[in-house]
């Protein structure tokens, strides 16, 4: 049951944030769009309820108590990174606004994105291993926890392995292609001199190196 309304979980935030989004930018309906996008959360406190609740029924604590922390502090973490992109897209293609940058591609700029992600990452952990921690006291000394343990043991693996993901763009940072910055330059001071279609993409290139 729980792994079913993991899926469930996973299945509503995407139909939420799809017609919230829909009903923003096509229906301009912004107060509905808000109030659809705040049932977001109502889904991981659904999740969370349930799962307690099979632990106090006298479930033994397995795998998919775990998934379901997993998923909960992964929500936490990267839910509203999700939602803010996914806006400035539909507001980009559904309503005509400007088209939001991408992530930076080089550099510097590169390292500290990469470094802003993996702080996600260890939010969406450390929420994670506080469920289970309260889920290992709750259960007590006379169930197994291991599996519960197990899960904490990942959450700290996704942390470590993500921040040498982020590490080595900092330490071999991603330099640009050569020609970046003259065009870049070249579309500031002369933007008649530069071929169309040239300056977005310069003016682009210049704020992935920053």
């Amino acid at each position: 049951m729980i792994v079913a309304l993991i899926v469930a979980c996973e299945a509503g935030f995407w139909v939420l944030l799809a017609l919230g989004l829909a009903v923003r930018y096509l229906l301009g309906w912004r107060r509905t769009s808000v109030v659809l996008l705040l049932c977001e959360p109502l889904l991981e406190l659904v999740l969370f309820v349930v799962t307690a609740v099979d632990l106090k029924n006298g479930a033994e604590p397995g795998w998919e108590h775990g998934l379901a922390a997993l998923y909960i502090g992964f929500t936490v973490g990267y839910g509203h990174y999700t939602i803010r992109r996914l806006d400035g897209w539909a507001a980009h293609r559904l309503a005509g606004a400007p088209k939001r940058p991408g992530p930076p591609r080089y550099g510097m700029a590169r390292a500290r994105y990469e470094g802003a992600l993996w702080l996600r990452t260890v939010l969406a952990s450390a929420v994670a291993a506080a469920l289970l921690q309260g889920a290992v006291r709750y259960v007590g000394g006379d169930g197994d926890v291991s599996s519960l343990r197990a899960f904490q043991a990942t959450a700290a693996r996704i942390v470590a392995v993500h921040g040498l993901i982020a590490l080595t763009y900092l330490v071999w940072p991603k330099k640009a292609p050569a020609g970046t910055a003259e065009r870049s330059a070249l579309a500031a001071r002369h933007p008649q001199d530069v071929p169309d279609g040239l300056v977005g993409g310069a003016r682009q290139d210049e704020e992935q190196v920053r």
